[in-house]
């Protein structure tokens, strides 16, 4: 291979053997801090160095503690991808049998959920932990598809020597993250591993599809009990005086009245009955509605004195792997709400440029191209729905008025490890993942 970077489908194309010394070769000289004859692939150079960080050893054993039977059961019936099981396993179970491997459904932590495929397989999975109840994560078990794509939020496909420990080394593996599509939270991983001998690159895209099948029998799921809370609402907004909102428990709109239609509203994570500040709607008046809830908007008192600030503060914390949040407080009250992982990296952009950015340079910041203005005022819009009080715009920029506190990781490299945007790639200090 002369190409400067590896590259699974032509190694598909090398005889097995040449291939695996291959792969042990670029493995051994990149952990030793030596020029491979080829390139790891970036993804797995990410990982390689993040384990080198959390001091996982290459000879360590992929044993851990397995979830006991009661908490087991607990989590698949707490997960919404039990109810998707029946397309994971009709996409998957068959073809991973068929082809001396097996399926592997796992949940938001890496936790091994189901495991179904080939009997002899899953005997030999056994021996490096592959079962129900084991967990998969990085921090657990090193490179490998499952906790990699956890950490990266992205499909990913782990083969033979590209995994950071020795034991795995005889496996291969591709695995895809699953979303809920109401509200983009990662659920789970579902990934097809098996011996390296089984290996072929188009198994990714294979398991990418059946993830993606998955996550549009959830958003039919999701549509469906939209109507149905729509037919509830429709005679309780007809009797409601003034300005309502019916949401589901995700904020999505069911119906709405004396507002204008807005897809979805902002939803504290424990929503209760009663009084309760909404970022989009200010103080609103909240009733449990079966399936949802109605929102009955406060009309404001006009005040006495001089108005309150509308927020005084925001805390943006890309701190963690995934999940990222920005959180305001002021005088009318506190709220936080995740973020997407373009809507962190734009936020994260802006609070490094206290003085702002056009949108053309938010446009080279985070997709390398200035003429993509467009897209980024598309996307400052939709944070600006909820964000308006903090933002301003021409140039972007958080307020004056406004105390940003950025909360990092400990380590630079670990930023946002699923970002390709250039200016989150030079505050890791140039590596990509």
């Amino acid at each position: 291979m002369n190409h400067s970077q590896l590259d699974l489908k032509r190694l598909a194309t090398m005889d097995a053997a040449q291939a695996t010394r291959l792969l042990h070769r670029v493995r051994e000289e990149t952990l030793a801090g030596r020029r491979p004859p080829v390139a790891p692939r970036p993804v797995i150079d990410a990982s390689w160095q993040r384990m080198t960080r959390l001091g996982i050893q290459p000879d360590q054993a992929t044993s851990s503690v397995l979830l006991r039977r009661d908490e087991l059961e607990e989590r698949r019936r707490a997960t919404v991808l039990g109810e998707v099981m029946r397309t994971l396993t009709a996409g998957l179970a068959g073809i991973a049998d068929a082809s001396m491997q097996i399926m592997v459904v796992t949940d938001e932590q890496g936790r091994i959920l189901w495991r179904q495929g080939h009997t002899g397989v899953m005997r030999r999975a056994n021996g490096i932990c592959l079962e129900e109840g084991a967990a998969w994560s990085e921090h657990s078990t090193g490179t490998n598809a499952v906790g990699t794509a956890l950490a990266m939020g992205r499909a990913v496909q782990v083969h033979s020597a590209e995994h950071y420990v020795q034991s795995l080394h005889n496996w291969t593996c591709a695995a895809a993250p699953v979303y809920d599509p109401r509200d983009q939270r990662l659920l789970g991983i579902v990934d097809v591993s098996g011996p390296a001998s089984g290996f072929h690159p188009a198994t990714l895209a294979l398991v990418g599809s059946v993830a993606q099948l998955a996550e549009a029998e959830m958003r039919q799921r999701h549509l469906r009990s939209i109507e149905r809370l729509r037919s509830v609402a429709a005679p309780i907004l007809c009797r409601v005086g003034g300005r309502a909102v019916v949401v589901d428990g995700h904020g999505w709109t069911a119906a709405v009245t004396g507002l204008a239609p807005v897809d979805r509203f902002v939803l504290p994570k424990s929503l209760r009955p009663g009084r309760v500040w909404l970022p989009a709607l200010g103080m609103c008046a909240v009733e449990p509605l079966p399936g949802g809830w109605l929102l009955r908007v406060e009309e404001p008192v006009p005040p006495a004195g001089p108005a309150p600030e509308a927020a005084s503060r925001v805390v943006l914390d890309v701190s963690r792997p995934r999940r990222w949040t920005v959180a305001v407080s002021g005088a009318a009250g506190s709220w936080s709400q995740e973020l997407s992982p373009r809507h962190a990296e734009l936020l994260y952009v802006l609070a490094r440029h206290p003085e702002g950015r056009t949108a053309a340079e938010l446009a080279r910041d985070v997709f390398g191209d200035p003429t993509r203005t467009v897209t980024v005022r598309a996307e400052m819009s939709r944070i600006r729905r909820t964000l308006a009080g903090v933002l301003a715009h021409r140039p972007y920029r958080f307020s004056e008025e406004v105390e940003v506190e950025l909360r990092g990781p400990d380590h630079p490299g670990d930023l946002l490890p699923r970002s390709t945007a250039p200016a989150v790639r030079a505050a890791r200090g140039g590596r990509s993942g």
